[in-house]
């Protein structure tokens, strides 16, 4: 068993676990006096993992309720968060219990704004169930939904009381699901640690199993250090947006459907590596994507993107940051205005 300590305004410990699953009742026990779980989760992780984390809970003293959605983008919406918060009044979730997320990122997000919202502040826990919500967003307090004008528009930053990590639970990923987080181990390679990169391209995606433990821990230690500086987003955290602008674009294009938030990332990494950075760094990412059966570019024209990128988050008013990293291990935070940001794409 693995700990790393998050230290922001609240801080908690990540705990990096093979079987972690079986034990998460006793390690949330030693975070909480409540009587009751809420555990939220999707059809499919509900499906595989839901028994084990009740039976956990109950020898620790819990008593369980569990709401179950349908999995996938398209329901981190209003409709399902409302749900959410339905049942937690039902089921009488109170300030002193606890609320548990169990699954990948969709999950994580909803049940954050969920437990930041219903009655002012519950602590919640992150069980992340998919490589990307473990290396990525179980960690650093940021929670969302997605509105009909783009992706993560409306949430609130929350930071989790605990996060249990158990890579076991990555053995049973599609393929897809996995590559899927690669995109941002990738990623957090490209910002910051060179070894890292070389640590993923060494591997590929019948062999990263044998370095797995390895990889997660390095990228949530990376993000441990980039949100201990910058726990509110407003400066040094935004490199860990590298290839999201675009990425969000692509998402938003294809309606969060059949195109996942890796691919997403994937893509956007190398469409602003082309456009900035020597050829000879965009064949190297190239390289390392493939071999995660992850795309390296787009076929849709710039102008049915841009509209897209106009609706990012990260705008201020007609200015815009996006993330470049001209070689690997480094990262910069370049403030243009939108219309810059177009001409940049559209050459």
């Amino acid at each position: 068993m693995k700990k790393i300590q998050i230290n922001t305004s609240s801080p908690y410990d990540v705990i990096i676990e093979r079987d972690g699953l079986k034990k998460c009742g006793k390690y949330i026990r030693s975070i909480t006096n409540s009587t009751k779980a809420a555990i939220i989760t999707d059809d499919i992780v509900g499906a595989l993992y839901g028994q084990t984390i009740i039976n956990s809970l109950s020898e620790s003293g819990f008593e369980c309720s569990t709401f179950t959605f349908p999995n996938g983008e398209q329901s981190k919406n209003l409709s399902v968060f409302g749900d959410i918060l339905d049942f937690l009044c039902e089921t009488g979730i109170t300030r002193s219990d606890v609320i548990i997320a169990l699954g990948g990122g969709v999950v994580g997000d909803i049940t954050g704004f969920a437990a930041a919202s219903y009655l002012r502040g519950v602590d919640f826990v992150q069980i992340p169930t998919t490589l990307l919500a473990q290396i990525d967003s179980s960690v650093g307090g940021k929670t969302a939904i997605d509105i009909k004008d783009g992706k993560n528009l409306v949430g609130a930053f929350k930071q989790p009381a605990l996060v249990i990590c158990d890579s076991n639970t990555l053995k049973t990923l599609a393929p897809e699901i996995l590559s899927d987080g690669m995109a941002e181990a990738v990623k957090y390679g490209m910002i910051r640690d060179n070894k890292l990169f070389q640590l993923i391209n060494d591997h590929d995606l019948n062999s990263i199993d044998k370095a797995m433990d390895e990889m997660v821990f390095t990228c949530i230690d990376i993000k441990r250090d980039v949100v201990e500086h910058d726990e509110f987003d407003k400066g040094e955290r935004m490199i860990l947006n590298f290839g999201h602008t675009l990425g969000h674009a692509l998402e938003g294009w294809h309606e969060y459907r059949n195109f996942t938030h890796g691919m997403g990332v994937a893509a956007g990494m190398c469409m602003i590596t082309e456009r900035l950075c020597e050829k000879s760094l965009l064949d190297k990412l190239k390289e390392c994507l493939e071999k995660y059966k992850l795309p390296t570019g787009t076929d849709i024209p710039m102008n049915e993107l841009l509209p897209f990128c106009r609706k990012d988050k990260k705008r201020e008013s007609d200015h815009l940051r996006y993330i470049i990293c001209r070689t690997i291990g480094k990262a910069e935070i370049i403030k243009v205005t939108f219309e810059e940001f177009c001409k940049l794409m559209e050459a």
